[in-house]
């Protein structure tokens, strides 16, 4: 895909990239933090393509994601990582996988909770009706914490760089 330097004068560089990957979470709830803490990791450790740019989102992934839907934006694909809590499914700590927006239980479609797949009513906008690519790769967590503590646990902290390979290997295959 070619962008044109000229229309990504005055919109900030991560819309001006065909591929978006967000890590979303907080950092002072544990491993509610797995997505930030993959961004920065990739950002600071891994090559990634050109035409992709790796954000950390935080807690501000709604806003990014709204900004997208309103247009003027060059995003093609998004790659959302973050953690879940899915152990009544049988996910085991530190497990990564592949969430499809689909898959997600009916009382998530309209849930706006940071503690959960984030805005998945919106995502599903964006792939219907803006025909962006929407991926969400998760990490199951050992437990988030009702007061701050940072850090991740163990077994999530060992899946950050799996994730970081996960991640790079989607980029690679579907560029």
């Amino acid at each position: 895909m070619q962008i044109n330097i000229e229309e990504c004068k005055f919109i900030p560089d991560c819309y001006c990239k065909s591929t978006l990957v967000l890590g979303c979470g907080n950092i002072l709830f544990g491993d509610d933090g797995f997505g930030s803490t993959v961004a920065a990791s990739l950002k600071e450790n891994y090559s990634t393509p050109n035409d992709s740019y790796i954000l950390v989102a935080g807690t501000s992934v709604r806003d990014i994601l709204f900004n997208i839907a309103l247009g003027g934006s060059k995003v093609k694909r998004i790659i959302l990582v973050d953690a879940v809590d899915f152990q009544h499914i049988g996910k085991i700590p530190g497990e990564i996988f592949e969430l499809s927006i689909d898959e997600m239980p009916i009382i998530k479609i309209d849930d706006f909770s940071m503690h959960q797949i984030p805005t998945s009513n919106l995502l599903k906008e964006l792939r219907d009706y803006c025909k962006i690519d929407v991926k969400i790769l998760a990490c199951q967590i050992k437990s988030i914490p009702e007061k701050v503590k940072v850090g991740l646990s163990k077994p999530v902290r060992q899946a950050v760089p799996k994730m970081c390979n996960k991640i790079l290997e989607t980029i690679q295959k579907e560029t």
